[in-house]
């Protein structure tokens, strides 16, 4: 794609999140879009936001969990840009009318980092080192694509569909199991999903050493103070107002919001 269509899809999204209105799939109306166009959309995506005064706080990984790749029909991780404007804290009430659209809830461990990770070839090992705390959170996923009719093309474009995110609780990294660590989410006090550290892509740390090797491809580092979504431990759940959500993942803490 020239740079005037990456120019032209990246301020659809962008009107899109704006005016809460919903797109035709990308890739139905460009089916030529490459993995490559679409990280050229995100990156003009985000300037846009970045224009209008929101400023850049980390990065997210999508897509590193399997039951989220089936239930999305899209079998690779990917990764999208943080805001302030997208941050919340724990027991915030969120208006769920602005700025999401179509909103689904996942359960994660955020990473904040004490030192920058440049790749190619960042170990877990090395993810450690370089992290200053973990925090339990809440990421709302959103779509600017109707329906979730997503292909990877198209999630990337849209910011890896991510919407706000909600950090809580803060532990040492070394006092996580990473791999067995449970996750319990609950709504109204219902359970409603559980998961583990390992069902993203083995462990949370092999995430986000995904995210620095590939933003190693683009130029791009982690940087001391980024935060990290590093991605869902368990099945994403459809959002609607009134949700008091609440979350414990072992080792971390727990995390809340309510939707209003």
């Amino acid at each position: 794609m020239n740079q005037e269509q990456i120019d032209s899809l990246a301020l659809e999204l962008y009107r899109a999140m704006r005016q809460r209105q919903t797109l035709t799939p990308l890739t139905d109306r460009h089916p030529e879009v490459t993995l490559e166009d679409a990280y050229r959309i995100s990156q003009q995506f985000l300037k846009l936001r970045l224009e209008d005064g929101e400023r850049l706080v980390g990065k997210k990984i999508g897509l590193t969990s399997k039951v989220v790749q089936d239930m999305l029909g899209v079998h690779q991780p990917d990764f999208g840009f943080l805001t302030h404007a997208m941050q919340y804290e724990s027991g915030a009430d969120i208006p769920f009318e602005q700025p999401l659209i179509q909103a689904k809830s996942e359960g994660e461990i955020a990473f904040v980092l004490k030192h920058d990770l440049v790749g190619p070839n960042v170990t877990k090992e090395q993810v450690l080192a370089a992290t200053d705390y973990v925090a339990a959170c809440f990421e709302i996923v959103d779509s600017r694509i109707e329906n979730w009719q997503i292909k990877i093309q198209d999630t990337v474009a849209d910011n890896a569909s991510c919407g706000v995110f909600v950090m809580g609780d803060k532990a040492s990294p070394e006092s996580v199991d990473f791999e067995d660590c449970k996750m319990i989410i609950k709504n109204k006090g219902e359970v409603v999903a559980q998961g583990q550290g390992s069902a993203a892509l083995g462990s949370p740390l092999n995430c986000v050493a995904w995210l620095a090797n590939a933003l190693g491809e683009y130029g791009v580092s982690l940087k001391a103070g980024d935060i990290i979504l590093s991605g869902s431990l368990a099945a994403m759940i459809p959002c609607q107002k009134g949700d008091d959500m609440t979350m414990e993942i072992e080792g971390i803490g727990k995390a809340s919001y309510r939707f209003v």
